[in-house]
């Protein structure tokens, strides 16, 4: 397999997609690849507005996406892709869809068989085994909290170490700690913001400043550093 799985789209004050770009251009090649975009995660935009934004990008790096909403036959599109693209936003919303277009498994048979798979917050839920460590609100059935299962733990996208000033709910790790709990067997990487994971030829690796807590239970989280051994994930 070959996945690029990023926390977020945008760091603060930069434009959209910046600051992974050149890590995006590195994972797709120096070919010009045209990579179908799925943008189901979309709820209070277009999915012809999204593909525009994703596209204004991408093209930056000398590549391009097509929007899956434009097929007819999404599935035969997904099995014909070059690269598979996932964007953020509702990850209820996109794991809905993905399942009435019964597209998780051509996703996976895709991934698996060596297709590139790109995605950034929601995008990153969906390689996961389940959509649980979602921070998403829950605004519609999903129909199956079962995702594309590409990796075998999960991500928390967006991790923060604490809450908003003023703010009296439960931290990010309280909430992990939960999951933990029903789900004692799996591990759960909060992944920062500004940071991703990429995973080809059976290795993975943390990319970015920043590190990244590893939560399992009956366990004290760990961070772990860019260069830092995440094989145990796999």
């Amino acid at each position: 397999m070959k996945l690029l799985l990023i926390s977020n789209s945008t760091m603060p004050g930069e434009p959209y997609l910046d600051y992974p770009k050149n890590e995006i251009k590195k994972f797709l090649g120096e070919k010009p690849v045209t990579a179908v975009f799925i943008p189901y995660a979309a709820v209070t935009f277009s999915f012809d507005t999204y593909t525009e934004k994703v596209e204004e990008r991408f093209a930056e790096i000398g590549h391009h996406v097509v929007g899956l909403h434009t097929f007819d036959n999404p599935v035969k599109a997904v099995e014909q892709a070059e690269a598979i693209v996932v964007g953020g936003g509702n990850t209820w919303q996109l794991v809905r869809m993905l399942h009435e277009q019964k597209l998780l498994n051509p996703i996976r048979e895709k991934s698996f068989n060596g297709t590139p798979y790109m995605g950034w917050s929601a995008g990153s839920n969906v390689a996961c085994p389940t959509l649980r460590t979602t921070n998403d609100m829950p605004i519609i059935d999903p129909l199956g909290f079962d995702c594309a299962g590409l990796i075998p733990f999960q991500i928390n996208p967006h991790y923060l170490d604490a809450n908003p000033e003023g703010h009296g709910g439960e931290t990010r790790q309280q909430r992990i700690e939960e999951f933990l709990e029903i789900n004692p067997n799996c591990y759960v990487a909060g992944l920062r913001e500004g940071t991703m994971f990429k995973v080809e030829d059976g290795q993975i690796e943390l990319i970015g400043e920043r590190s990244c807590r590893i939560f399992k239970k009956g366990q004290e989280p760990i961070e772990l550093f860019a260069g830092d051994d995440f094989s145990f994930l796999l």
